[in-house]
């Protein structure tokens, strides 16, 4: 069924390029091309986010005299990413001189033909919504939005005052949606926040630290450990963990056996391997095998990544898994008996030892943590029983955080869904009192 037909029978159906100027973004200039071209702020695909405009990241490139005109942003002008996330849109509505890079593109709305901007930017919101931009893109590889897609993108129009009842409409319901949505960020940010702090405290003051009995730590060692409960030391993980960096990566050859591989995604999204997990396939020799075989109660990290957020995210190993490995980009820990795989894997998530991993990561488009820094990182070791217990108490107290985060996310995917459906309603005609 067409988009545009379930839409009044009186509103106008055509297409975009017949009552919008569309325009791709100019291809990126690093260098002047003569004493007259100016630096000047451009706006990228990143600049338009999912909840609309945004301005946090501020890029500059070289334009030409002759550009200005073509390329220089007006309030109005709506947005539409023609690469990455094809299709999302945002308005352009800030103040100050604006271009824009060819990753956008640019629809103006004919103001002759007395458009409102705002019903446009809803249209375009619902088109990506209806799964219309990935009908139309190529999937295969990098889906594009080009600006003759867009142009030959359907449009229907109501008279210019219905267009303004749902402009106004939209902007009073999705802002409230939008703060809803908002406020749910913050309180998921709150939550990790409390998760975080509870972990810390927990690997680095007990489980009772309100009951006394610190005691001082010399000098040398960082701050986050000068104080620590009687009966805790501070060491290197080296002498309580045996630390491998994995160099098996998912080639295939005929000479090796097939395995299966964990690797950086298994890690990045979960805090336990488990064996119903969908690992990848691949292939190693005798040798990788004994080395890198999953064990019940070893903890694997993520030892490179191309952000320097994501260095050092442990997972817990839950049983053995002979027929799994530790993959490429990872690195596995292997506790000895002085030191709970449970509780390590705490540790590893805990400030202290997590920050001195992401200090020793260095690199320029990627990061990466030698063997070295991790094994003479230092831990605070509580006697063994103490460490079950703590890993223990931070399995329930997390899993009550993580089990409410969830159920915030689910609402917010809810509203986001609520959002969509109602713009569709709307822009579409659906809607009778607002025809």
């Amino acid at each position: 069924m067409s988009l545009v037909a379930q839409t009044p029978e009186n509103w106008t159906r055509a297409s975009v390029g017949k009552y919008c100027d569309v325009q791709l973004g100019k291809m990126l200039q690093n260098i002047p091309s003569s004493e007259l071209d100016e630096l000047k702020p451009y706006l990228r695909a990143i600049n338009i986010g999912k909840e609309g405009l945004d301005l946090g990241q501020e890029f500059r490139m070289w334009i030409r005299p002759q550009e200005t005109d073509r390329f220089r942003l007006t309030k109005g002008d709506i947005l539409v990413s023609e690469g990455g996330d094809a299709g999302r849109v945002a308005i352009f509505d800030a103040n100050g001189e604006y271009y824009f890079q060819n990753a956008i593109n640019r629809v103006r709305p004919d103001y002759r033909s007395k458009i409102e901007p705002h019903f446009i930017y809803y249209w375009f919101t619902f088109l990506k919504a209806a799964g219309y931009v990935e009908k139309v893109c190529n999937v295969a590889t990098i889906p594009h939005f080009t600006a003759e897609k867009v142009k030959a993108a359907p449009l229907a129009l109501p008279p210019l005052s219905t267009q303004r009842r749902i402009a106004w409409f939209l902007d009073e319901k999705t802002a409230r949606i939008d703060g809803l949505i908002e406020k749910k960020w913050e309180l998921l940010d709150r939550l990790a926040e409390k998760r975080q702090a509870l972990i810390t405290r927990a690997v680095t003051k007990g489980l009772n630290p309100d009951a006394g009995g610190m005691t001082k730590v010399p000098d040398r060692v960082r701050e986050a450990y000068r104080e620590l409960p009687s009966g805790w030391k501070v060491e290197k993980l080296k002498f309580f963990a045996n630390i491998r960096n994995s160099n098996v990566d998912k080639t295939v050859s005929e000479d090796e056996k097939p395995v299966r591989l964990c690797n950086y995604t298994d890690v990045y999204y979960h805090d336990r391997i488990t064996a119903d997990l969908d690992f990848i396939d691949g292939s190693a020799t005798e040798a990788e095998i004994e080395r890198f075989q999953l064990k019940s109660g070893q903890v694997i990290i993520t030892k490179d990544s191309e952000a320097w957020d994501d260095i050092g995210i442990p997972a817990f190993v839950t049983e053995d898994m002979s027929d799994v490995l530790c993959g490429y980009h990872l690195s596995v820990f292997e506790p000895g008996q002085e030191l709970d795989g449970g509780f390590l894997a705490w540790l590893c998530r805990a400030e202290p030892l997590n920050d001195q991993f992401k200090l020793a990561a260095n690199g320029v488009t990627r990061y990466g943590l030698g063997q070295y820094p991790m094994k003479n990182a230092l831990i605070a070791l509580p006697p063994l029983d103490t460490q079950r217990r703590i890993a223990r108490f931070l399995d329930e107290k997390t899993a009550r955080i993580d089990a409410i985060a969830s159920q915030v996310r689910c609402s917010i995917e809810y509203l986001r869904e609520y959002r969509s459906a109602l713009i569709t309603a709307t822009v579409t005609g659906q809607l009778t009192g607002l025809r």
